[in-house]
C-alpha cells in the first residue's frame, strides 16, 4: 500500500513540470520590433509562474478585435492617444484599460539627419528628392491613418504614401542612407533605427500626429476573475524606453530568436521583474 501511495506521489512530481499547471494565456500583438519585444518578455515572465503562453501574430484592428471579443487574454501594445485612439474609441466597453506599461513614445515623419528640411510643411516643395514618396509600414496601422490625414492636411498631393511593413520601410531607409538619397518613412520611438542611424523627425506644425504618446496594456473583460495572477502581473507591468530597446537591439542580432532574448532579458533583469509579480 505504501509502495503504491508512493508511487502515485512519484508519479504526481513527475508529471507536474510537464503540465505547466496554471492554464493558457494568449497574446495578441503586431510584429513591429518594439511589440515583438515586449510580448514575448511577457510571455517568459507568465511560463516563469507556470503558464502555457501562446502569442498571436495580427494585424492591429485584429489585435483590438480578439482582445474585445476574447479570442485573446491581453495585448501590451496599445499605443495612445493618439496612434490607437481611433482602436480605443470603437472598443472602450469591451476592454479592460490596465494603463501604461511605458511613457516616452512618439510617431510621426522620420528622415536622415543630413536631408535639409526640418518639416512637413516642407515636403510638398521637395517631393521629386523624395521620388514623391513617403514610405509607410502595414495598411492597418494607426500610424498610417495618421500619415493619410497628414497627407490631407498639408495637400501633400505630390507624395503617395506606400504600403509596406515595419521590416519594409526599415530596409527603404537602410538603402536610401547607403546611397546617400533622400528618403521619409513613417517612424515610432522606440525603435531600433535611431540607435543604428543618424534621424531625424520632421516637425509637425499642424499637430497631427499629436504629442508625446504612451503604450497601454489591455486584457480582455473576465481576465481578472479568471486568471487573477496574469491579471495583476499585467497591470504591473511597465518599464522604460531603455528596457526594450535593449531587447529590440538583442533581437536584430544574427540568428536572434524573440523567445529566447525575451527569457535572457528577463533573467538578467529579475530586480525588475520581481517589481511585477503579485
Amino acid at each position: 500500500m505504501l509502495v503504491a501511495v508512493m508511487m502515485c506521489l512519484g508519479l504526481f512530481f513527475a508529471v507536474q513540470p510537464a503540465v505547466a499547471g496554471k492554464g493558457k494565456v494568449e497574446l495578441a500583438y503586431v510584429e513591429w520590433d518594439c511589440a515583438t519585444a515586449s510580448t514575448h518578455v511577457m510571455k517568459a515572465v507568465l511560463e516563469e509562474l507556470g503558464y502555457d503562453v501562446e502569442v498571436i501574430p495580427v494585424a492591429a484592428a485584429a489585435m483590438w478585435q480578439s482582445i474585445a471579443v476574447a479570442d485573446a487574454d491581453a495585448m501590451v501594445t496599445a499605443w495612445l492617444p493618439t496612434t490607437h485612439g481611433h482602436y480605443l474609441k470603437r472598443f472602450k466597453d469591451k476592454v479592460v484599460d490596465l494603463g501604461a506599461n511605458l511613457h516616452g513614445t512618439r510617431i510621426g515623419l522620420v528622415v536622415p539627419q543630413y536631408v535639409t528640411i526640418n518639416s512637413i510643411d516642407e515636403l510638398q516643395a521637395n517631393a521629386a528628392k523624395f521620388d514623391n514618396k513617403i514610405i509607410g509600414i502595414d495598411p492597418g496601422a494607426g500610424l498610417m491613418s495618421k500619415t493619410e490625414q497628414v497627407v490631407e492636411e498639408y495637400r501633400l498631393n505630390k507624395m503617395k504614401l506606400m504600403d509596406g511593413s515595419g521590416a519594409t520601410m526599415a530596409a527603404a531607409l537602410q538603402d536610401a542612407i547607403k546611397n546617400n538619397e533622400w528618403v521619409v518613412v513613417t517612424g515610432w520611438t522606440p525603435h531600433w533605427k535611431f540607435a543604428r542611424w543618424d534621424l531625424k523627425y520632421l516637425d509637425d506644425p499642424k499637430g497631427v500626429y499629436g504629442g508625446e504618446e504612451f503604450i497601454s496594456t489591455m486584457v480582455r473583460r473576465g481576465l481578472k476573475e479568471d486568471m487573477p495572477e496574469v491579471y495583476a502581473v499585467l497591470d504591473n507591468f511597465s518599464w522604460t524606453p531603455k528596457d526594450i530597446a535593449e531587447v529590440m537591439i538583442m533581437n536584430r542580432q544574427d540568428g536572434a530568436d524573440p523567445e529566447e532574448t525575451g527569457r535572457q532579458w528577463v533573467k538578467e533583469h529579475q530586480d525588475k521583474v520581481k517589481k511585477w509579480l503579485p
